[in-house]
């Protein structure tokens, strides 16, 4: 396991590196003037060990770039970096990875679900679906986890709980029977609640098992659908809010999410020359930033002897 890199290592390295070149000039010159034996003394406190192994196997920053970080290597199970993966923080619209896996459980893909007007006033990220207007439950699935809309997931939350508290219900029973801890929900969509958090090794575990379930392996992979309700012709447009698909060889997903409180988040799983990552990142500023660093670093860390 890889923490950040402290400042202690970076002054070893440089202080180890200045009393090598130091030491060169004694055994030419023949002599050590003070100054240089105030240095050659330092360097006994540098950490050689540290120092000697190779560039990429510490992380490129010295201030851990997001909030919450897990990136894990699936094959073997090593975790190659993390920062506070235990902690517990608002994961915004990840929570429709939970959503998504109890809709699939309890629900059936081909029911019609009518938009309440509850679900056609959720606000921030949405379709603009009206109230009235019919839909697959499948296509409403495919809304909240490709574009991340609250209003088609609240209608299919409410269809499938029978109410959002219902379902709420249902989702903290799933998550204490996979031992997620750390985590607790308030609402289905993810939006921010002090009663409302997880943490980026529980979201690891949830992620993968959600991954056994086909559909929503397949449906976290589209970058762009389309969907149409069943009393109407207006299709509506979905394109994917994970930048990495597409873009990244080897991307499969997973979800995004952002609240004002949880800041940007992500979750990622990369395939590439027989390595699977698993990339959970909260409460990041700099999210594709830090995402593409740590997708980097990861696939090099992981073709590293241990």
């Amino acid at each position: 396991m890889v923490r950040n890199c402290g400042k202690l290592y970076r002054w070893s390295f440089l202080v180890g590196a200045a009393g090598a070149c130091i030491g060169l000039l004694c055994i030419s010159a023949g002599a050590m003037s003070p100054s240089i034996a105030l240095a050659k003394s330092v360097t006994v406190q540098s950490v050689p060990v540290r120092t000697a192994i190779a560039p990429h196997r510490f992380p490129p920053w010295r201030i851990a770039p997001a909030h919450g970080i897990l990136l894990k290597e699936l094959n073997s199970g090593r975790v190659l970096y993390e920062h506070d993966a235990g902690k517990r923080m608002s994961p915004a619209s990840l929570t429709k990875i939970m959503s998504a896996l109890v809709i699939l459980e309890k629900g059936q893909l081909d029911d019609f679900v009518t938009i309440s007007p509850n679900a056609a006033r959720a606000h921030k990220t949405h379709l603009r679906v009206k109230a009235g207007q019919v839909f697959r439950l499948e296509d409403l699935l495919k809304a909240m986890l490709i574009v991340s809309a609250n209003d088609a997931c609240l209608a299919a939350v409410e269809h499938v709980g029978g109410d959002e508290a219902q379902f709420v219900a249902l989702m903290n029973a799933k998550a204490a029977a996979l031992g997620l801890a750390d985590t607790h929900f308030s609402n289905g969509c993810g939006f921010d609640n002090p009663d409302h958090y997880s943490t980026a090794e529980d979201l690891a575990a949830l992620s993968l098992i959600a991954l056994d379930q086909p559909i929503f392996r397949q449906l976290v992979r589209e970058e762009r659908a389309t969907i149409t309700p069943v009393n109407g012709h207006r299709s509506y447009v979905l394109h994917t809010t994970n930048r990495l698909l597409g873009r990244i060889p080897g991307v499969e997903g997973i979800k995004t999410g952002f609240t004002s409180k949880a800041g940007r988040c992500l979750i990622a799983k990369v395939s590439q020359n027989g390595s699977d990552l698993l990339l959970v990142i909260l409460n990041s500023k700099r999210r594709w930033n830090t995402a593409t660093n740590l997708i980097t670093y990861g696939l090099q860390a992981a073709e590293s002897p241990h």
